[in-house]
């Protein structure tokens, strides 16, 4: 199968995020066994979704892992010229939900395969493929977590994010929570019989837009855009009518760091406020919907070399999304983002990838295998 194939092949399977996954990843299994690879599903906790690992060469030696997630973000907003779900090709642009984010990187790796296969490899070429990354790198843990009985400690992992396969050695890390605020509904006309949860929600978002105020002060990464930490409110909800005291509020929030912060720690001071409504009567609920390490790879690190040799590139510091790759290197697993496509064409209807990209890729994790074989 050539790399186009494939990717029609993984277009056509709708696999987005936070739905069950058994058909794409049952699919890639059944490829990579048929040229040899050893194969195993990992279910998650959720009973219905599975990361995948492969790998080709002497597992028992320490070797690279080809990572990349098998979902995508919905695809229902207007402006799609065709399904999103059927590969399109319209000269050297091949379009479909995930083209570029990230199913293009698969379908390349995928096709290396048989040029793998058949290496004498010394070093093993592993596959590591998961699932619901979109939803806040939620399936990857898991993955990370079964590492030691797979295989041994990798060498590094390339994460095939759209970076125009231009090597990246840094992201921020990210945290976001939602909070949900209660308290007594009534009548509008005696609020002293109630409790208004979307004022005391105001004092939330108070020590929220203070503590993002004070991030722009440092410290400091001019690698990054913006150089410093930052936190925001993204979302907030609730009332039914202007004469009925709001018995709940919901907010979304987030904290983006730079490398060396902890991002969930830049939501502590919203986290105790919340907290002490619960003294004022008020219900206070914190979930966690999202956590990832910031990635910071030095540029004179070995996988930052192979990885400027395999594409003939010069890597470059750093970009302001977030990726698995920061949760391989706090692991212990030397990581750097590396994929065709660009990440500007990701989650937008008529999202593409150009032909001569893939190629590339495939090419790149092909070079990847040989040097395996050395």
């Amino acid at each position: 199968m050539t790399v186009t194939d494939i990717l029609r092949r993984l277009i056509g399977f709708p696999s987005v995020v936070g739905r069950p996954n058994g058909d794409i990843a049952g699919w890639i299994a059944d490829y990579l066994e048929s040229h040899g690879a050893k194969v195993q599903l990992l279910t998650g906790p959720e009973g219905d979704r599975c990361n995948l690992f492969a790998s080709l060469g002497p597992a028992d030696v320490p070797g690279y892992i080809v990572s990349a997630h098998m979902d995508v973000v919905p695809a229902g907003e207007a402006g799609w010229s065709t399904d999103p779900f059927v590969l399109r090709a319209d000269g050297d642009r091949l379009y479909g939900r995930g083209t570029s984010d990230m199913k293009g990187y698969i379908a390349a790796a995928l096709a290396a395969v048989p040029t793998i296969a058949s290496l004498k490899l010394a070093r093993p070429v592993h596959f590591a493929f998961s699932y619901d990354e979109e939803a806040g790198c939620i399936g990857v843990p898991h993955l990370i977590a079964r590492l030691p009985e797979l295989c041994a400690a990798p060498l590094g992992a390339i994460i095939g994010e759209p970076s125009s396969l231009t090597a990246i050695r840094a992201h921020k890390g990210k945290a976001a929570a939602r909070l949900t605020v209660t308290g007594r509904p009534g009548h509008s006309s005696r609020p002293d019989l109630g409790l208004n949860a979307i004022h005391a929600m105001a004092d939330v978002l108070a020590v929220a837009v203070r503590t993002a105020d004070s991030l722009t002060a440092g410290p400091l990464d001019e690698v990054f855009a913006p150089p410093y930490s930052s936190l925001q409110v993204g979302t907030i909800g609730g009332g039914r009518a202007v004469n009925i005291i709001p018995d709940s509020c919901v907010i979304d929030l987030e904290a983006r760091a730079i490398a060396g912060v902890d991002p969930a720690s830049l939501l502590a001071p919203v986290r105790a406020v919340a907290e002490g409504l619960v003294g004022r009567g008020y219900g206070a609920i914190w979930q966690t919907l999202s956590a990832y390490h910031a990635l910071s790879l030095p540029a004179d690190a070995p996988l930052v070399g192979l990885l400027e040799a395999l594409t003939g590139r010069p890597s470059i510091a750093a970009v302001s999304y977030g990726t698995e790759a920061g949760l391989y290197q706090a692991a212990g697993i030397p990581a750097i983002i590396c994929g065709p496509g660009d990440i500007d064409r990701a989650h937008k209807p008529d999202e593409y990838i150009r032909a001569g990209e893939l190629s590339e890729a495939e090419a790149m994790i092909a070079a990847l295998g040989r040097h395996c074989a050395l």
